[in-house]
């Protein structure tokens, strides 16, 4: 591919036209760039003008915050800890996709202690979503410190947490490997889901990391898969034992769940045929594209707000500026 495709994560839903398109940032509406002839980059059906123009020029009403409840606290490990929170049927079914997060907070924190945190499982049947997250600053120790049966804040639902959807939901019937390291285990099982749901032939590639806990073995032999367990980082660089596994399979699919450099490195040494998926590793905190924080600047002046830009895994670092 060398052409590259971008979307917005919310073009067509509810949250659409944003705050964007007021300050003439909108990621997919030239006229809401400045420009004065139309041409949206990805169609979809939807003018995103005519959504404004028919909402008096206001952006539409932004993600909501929901008080649920916590049903179980689970403390996997010293820095890893299990929550499973009852929400609402809506929300439920609205989380159940690949790439789903919330913003998730305790009820006496003010707005500035909202985290992002990915969606590992959805009980869609009992409005339960599983989330595991990893402590790791004042943010997420301030959720642990919650209990069971105490009230939590969510902020919801987002979606932008897997980076190459358009790959992923086009994916079905074909040889795909899914390579997870660490906490990237709980937003890969969403993904591995989806996958399985489409009949793909799945191979499954995990590394704990830093974690001594396998967490989503419970999870994962729902779906009558193997994994191997290896070494997928060594020194910045990929192992012997991951370049030769790459170099004798060969997959229709590769979704990635890991740090940037795992990423980057993968793409790299494989086979240009191949697609991609993975994480999106972008410092969330506002999620609307507004703060800045998760924005990634690259040659040619171009900002990317990667909350809700949809691109495929093989632009995320070519002509990145790192400096």
């Amino acid at each position: 591919m060398d052409y590259e495709i971008i979307d917005c994560i919310d073009c067509g839903t509810e949250y659409c036209p944003c705050h964007l398109a007021l300050s003439g940032d909108c990621i997919l509406c030239s006229h809401l760039q400045g420009n004065e002839f139309c041409d949206c980059k990805n169609w979809h059906g939807v003018c995103i003008y005519k959504e404004l123009f028919d909402n008096g020029f206001k952006a539409k009403e932004g993600r909501k915050t929901y008080k649920c409840k916590i049903l179980n606290k689970t403390l996997l490990e010293e820095n890893l800890l299990e929550l499973r929170i009852l929400v609402s049927k809506a929300l439920a079914e609205s989380l159940n996709v690949p790439g789903s997060y919330v913003f998730m907070r305790a009820p006496n924190d003010n707005l500035y202690y909202d985290t992002p945190i990915s969606i590992m499982d959805v009980d869609d049947e009992n409005n339960i979503v599983s989330f595991v997250i990893e402590l790791k600053g004042i943010k997420t120790k301030s959720i642990s410190n919650l209990n069971e049966h105490d009230d939590i804040l969510l902020r919801a639902p987002y979606w932008n947490g897997v980076l190459g959807l358009k790959n992923l939901n086009k994916t079905h019937d074909k040889n795909v490997l899914i390579i997870s390291r660490g906490i990237g285990f709980a937003p890969m099982m969403p993904v591995l889901k989806k996958l399985y749901t489409r009949g793909n032939n799945i191979s499954l590639i995990l590394d704990k990391g830093a974690f001594k806990t396998d967490y989503i073995d419970e999870l994962i032999n729902k779906y009558n898969i193997t994994p191997i367990y290896m070494n997928t980082i060594d020194k910045g660089e990929l192992p012997k034992a991951l370049k030769d596994y790459l170099t004798i399979n060969k997959f229709d699919l590769i979704h990635i769940d890991g740090p940037d450099i795992l990423i980057s490195n993968i793409i790299t040494y494989n086979d240009d045929s191949t697609s991609y998926s993975c994480c999106n590793n972008a410092k969330m905190c506002c999620g609307e594209g507004i703060c800045g924080a998760c924005t990634s600047r690259y040659k040619g002046h171009v900002v990317k707000r990667l909350c809700k830009v949809q691109v495929d895994p093989k632009f995320i670092f070519e002509g990145r500026r790192l400096i």
